[in-house]
C-alpha cells in the first residue's frame, strides 16, 4: 500500500501552505498528490503549479468534472500535464453532482453511468493518438453533415497509457469503474464494510472486462487527525461537520450518494436524521447526529500506533493507495501529520 495526499480545494487562504504540503509529501516519498475542483479553483492549473515545483510525486485530478469539459479537451489537458510533469499525471474523472452540473455548468445531470462510459471511451481514444471519431448517445465526432473531420492529438504523453480513475460511490458506478478504469477514487471507505460496499461491485466489473482485481488501484481519501488515544472523541468531533455536510447536505433529498452509502453501511436511521436536520438548516444538530462509530471507521484517529493498526486494516481490505487528508490549522500541524502518516505506514508493515 502506498500513501497519497489530498490537497482538496484551492483558494481557501492556504495556497502557499498547500504547495509546502505537496513539497513535503514529495520529499517524504508520497506516491501522489491530488487536487479537487467544484466551482472555485480548477484542478489543471493547480496541478501544473504543483508539478512545476515538485520532483517525484505524481499529480492527480481528484477530480476533473465531466460536465466541465468536452472529452477531447480533457484528453488535451491530460496529455499536456503528463508531458509537462515528465510522466507524473493521473487522470481522475467524475460526473460531479446535480446541483453543480446543472446550476454551474448548465449540463443536464442525466444518465451519469452511460455518460461516464462514453466520456472515458473518447478520452482513451484521443490520448492513444488515433484520429478521433465517435458516434454515441451523448457525443458525435465529427459532427455530421459539416466541415469537421477526424483529427489526431498532436501532444505526446510521456506514457503510452495515462492512469485513468473514476470517482465512484454507488454499486453500479463502482462496477462500471472496475470495468473501464485503472482505479477508483473513493470516500467514506470503511475496511469493515469494504466487501459489500466496494470490493464486490469492483470485482464484478473487473470480471466483465476479463481482468482480476490485481492491478486495479483502490484509492480512498481518508481524513486523519493525530493525537492521544484518550482523545478519540475530541478528534472525531473535528470531522463531524465534514461528515454531516456530505451525508446530509450533498445532493438533494432524493439524490445523495453519500447518504445512500451510509445507509449501506448500516446507518439507515442515522443517515435519515442527519439529512433531515441538515436540510432544515440545523447543521449543528446534523453534526451531533453523526455516530462516532461512522467517523472512526472512515477516518484515521489517535496515536501513530492506532493509525498504524487502521492502516493495516485498510491494506487487508484491498486498498492500494491510501490518500490522506490530514487535519491541521497550521502548516506545521499538517506537515507533522504527513510525517506521522509515513511512520504509521512503516509500523503497519503494509508499505
Amino acid at each position: 500500500m502506498r500513501l497519497g495526499i489530498n490537497l482538496g480545494y484551492w483558494g481557501a487562504g492556504m495556497d502557499q501552505d498547500n504547495l509546502a504540503v505537496a513539497q513535503e509529501a514529495d520529499r517524504l516519498g508520497y506516491s501522489v498528490c491530488w487536487a479537487a475542483e467544484a466551482y472555485g479553483s480548477d484542478a489543471p492549473t493547480v496541478l501544473s503549479w504543483v508539478a512545476a515545483q515538485t520532483e517525484r510525486i505524481d499529480v492527480g485530478s481528484g477530480i476533473f468534472q465531466i460536465p466541465a469539459r468536452t472529452p477531447a479537451m480533457t484528453a488535451m489537458t491530460a496529455a499536456t500535464l503528463d508531458s509537462l510533469s515528465g510522466g507524473r499525471f493521473r487522470l481522475g474523472l467524475g460526473v460531479s453532482g446535480p446541483q453543480v452540473s446543472e446550476g454551474w455548468y448548465g449540463v443536464k445531470f442525466d444518465k451519469p453511468l452511460a455518460r461516464t462510459r462514453e466520456y472515458v471511451e473518447i478520452v482513451r481514444k484521443a490520448m492513444s493518438r488515433e484520429r478521433l471519431s465517435h458516434s454515441g448517445e451523448h457525443w458525435t465526432l465529427p459532427l455530421p453533415d459539416g466541415p469537421g473531420k477526424p483529427i489526431k492529438l498532436t501532444v505526446h504523453p510521456v506514457r503510452e497509457r495515462v492512469p485513468l480513475y473514476v470517482a465512484a460511490i454507488g454499486p453500479k458506478n463502482l462496477e462500471q469503474t472496475g470495468e473501464i478504469a485503472d482505479g477508483a477514487l473513493l470516500v467514506f471507505f470503511a475496511p469493515e464494510h469494504a466487501e459489500a460496499t466496494t470490493l464486490g461491485p469492483v470485482r464484478a466489473g473487473r470480471a466483465k472486462a476479463g481482468k482480476e482485481l490485481a492491478g486495479f488501484d483502490l484509492c480512498p481519501t481518508v481524513p486523519m487527525a493525530i493525537g492521544g488515544d484518550d482523545q478519540i472523541d475530541a478528534l472525531a468531533d473535528f470531522f463531524r461537520p465534514y461528515t454531516a455536510l456530505y451525508v446530509g447536505g450533498m445532493g438533494s433529498r432524493k439524490q445523495n450518494f453519500y447518504n445512500k452509502l451510509a445507509q449501506r453501511m448500516g446507518y439507515e436511521q442515522e443517515a435519515a436524521e442527519i439529512q433531515e436536520k441538515y436540510l432544515a438548516g440545523d447543521k449543528d444538530g446534523a453534526a451531533a447526529a453523526v455516530p462516532r462509530e461512522l467517523i472512526d471507521s472512515t477516518t484515521l484517529l489517535g496515536s501513530v500506533e492506532r493509525v498504524a493498526d487502521r492502516m493495516r486494516a485498510y491494506a487487508e481490505a484491498g486498498v492500494t493507495t491510501l490518500t490522506l487528508a490530514p487535519a491541521g490549522f497550521t502548516l506545521d500541524e499538517r506537515v507533522a501529520a504527513l510525517r506521522a502518516g509515513v511512520e504509521a505506514l512503516e509500523r503497519s508493515g503494509a508499505a
